[in-house]
C-alpha cells in the first residue's frame, strides 16, 4: 500500500473589531499603566470589564481604577511553552484577583519553577516595554513582596483612545489526506485526474473521499477522468485576494470531468469572463511542475447540452 500523504498546514488570517467605550477605556489603560475595571449595579468591580452585567444583562460603563498588584487565586504551570504566547520559558498559567478587583485575570506568572507558584501568593504586573494599547501591554505577573500599590484615581478618560484591534489568528495543524485523495495528489503529479466508483450506485466521486456519501459504502475502485469537462455553474469574482496574483474580475466555476459522477471547482482562463456559460468544454492548463492544474480554458468544442450534465448541478 503507498504511503499516505501528510503535511504541515497553516490556517491564518487577522481579525479586526472595533470597541466599544468600555473595551477602549480598558485597553488604552493598558497602554498607560492603568488598569480599569467596571462597577456593577451590586457593587462589585469586574476586571477585565465587561458591557454588561454577567448576571442582570444590565449595561455597564462605571469605570474604576484597581491596583497593579494583587494576588494568584489559582495556577497551572506550563513546561513547554508555544509559539506567541506570553514567555518562552516554562510558565505559569495564573488567574491574578488583582487589589481593588472582585474578578480574576488571567495572565501569565513569571516563576522559576512549579514549586514558586500556589494560590494566595502575591503578584504584581511586569509591564511590557513598548505598549500598543493590546493584552499584551502586560508582559505578564511576577512575584512581589512589597507594599500593595494604590490605584490613582483614573477618571478613565483618555486623549488619543484605541478605537479597534487587530488580532493574528492562526492555527497550525498537520494535515493528512488519507488513502483516496493520497492516489488522487499523485495521480496529479503525473496530470491525470483519477476517481473512485461507488461498487453500489455506480457513481465515480472526483476527488474521491474513500467512501460513497451516498450509498455509505467503501470504494477502492480507481477510474481515470477527463482531462476535459464541462462547466455545470459558476460565479465572477470581483475581489482580489491578498495571497493570489490574479486580476479581477474572473470565473471561479464547477467543472463535471468526462466520467465523472461528482464536479470539483477550478478557475476559467483563456476567455473573457462574461463569455463564460454553463455548458462550455473546457480543458485543463498546467504550470511548469504544477501539482495540479493552474486554470480551465476552451476547448473550443460545442458546448454541452444541458441533458448531460443537469444531475451535476
Amino acid at each position: 500500500m503507498p504511503e499516505v500523504l501528510k503535511a504541515p498546514l497553516v490556517v491564518e488570517f487577522p481579525f479586526t473589531r472595533s470597541l466599544g467605550p468600555v473595551q477602549s477605556a480598558f485597553l488604552t489603560g493598558l497602554r498607560e499603566r492603568v488598569v480599569l475595571g467596571v462597577r456593577t449595579g451590586d457593587g462589585r468591580v469586574l476586571v477585565p470589564p465587561v458591557e454588561y452585567d454577567p448576571a442582570t444583562a444590565e449595561e455597564l460603563g462605571d469605570l474604576v481604577e484597581v491596583a497593579p498588584t494583587g494576588t494568584v487565586t489559582t495556577w497551572a504551570w506550563n513546561p513547554a511553552p508555544r509559539r506567541g504566547q506570553p514567555l518562552t520559558t516554562p510558565f505559569a498559567w495564573v488567574l491574578v484577583r488583582l487589589d481593588g478587583a472582585d474578578t480574576a485575570l488571567l495572565h501569565a506568572l513569571d516563576a522559576p519553577g512549579p514549586a514558586a507558584v500556589h494560590a494566595g501568593m502575591p503578584v504584581r504586573i511586569r509591564w511590557a516595554g513598548e505598549r500598543t494599547g493590546a493584552i499584551t501591554d502586560i508582559a505578564c505577573f511576577e512575584p512581589y513582596d512589597g507594599h500593595r500599590a494604590e490605584p490613582t484615581g483614573h477618571t478613565g478618560e483618555f486623549e488619543d483612545p484605541v478605537t479597534g484591534i487587530v488580532a493574528a489568528a492562526r492555527l497550525d495543524y498537520t494535515y493528512s489526506p488519507g488513502r483516496a485523495q493520497t492516489a488522487y495528489i499523485n495521480a496529479l503529479s503525473g496530470r491525470r485526474t483519477v476517481g473512485e466508483r461507488c461498487p453500489s450506485c455506480r457513481k465515480v466521486y472526483v476527488p474521491p473521499r474513500g467512501a460513497c456519501p451516498t450509498c455509505g459504502v467503501a470504494t477502492s475502485e480507481q477510474v481515470e477522468v477527463g482531462p476535459r469537462g464541462t462547466v455545470t455553474t459558476f460565479c465572477i469574482v470581483n475581489i482580489k485576494a491578498k495571497n493570489l496574483d490574479i486580476e479581477v474580475p474572473y470565473v471561479y466555476a464547477h467543472i463535471a470531468l468526462d466520467g465523472a459522477g461528482l464536479a470539483l471547482h477550478g478557475r476559467i482562463g483563456g476567455i473573457p469572463y462574461d463569455e463564460v456559460r454553463m455548458g462550455l468544454r473546457v480543458e485543463p492548463v498546467w504550470t511548469e511542475d504544477a501539482r495540479y492544474p493552474d486554470h480551465y480554458r476552451p476547448t473550443g468544442e460545442p458546448d454541452a447540452d444541458y441533458d448531460t450534465y443537469k444531475e451535476l448541478l
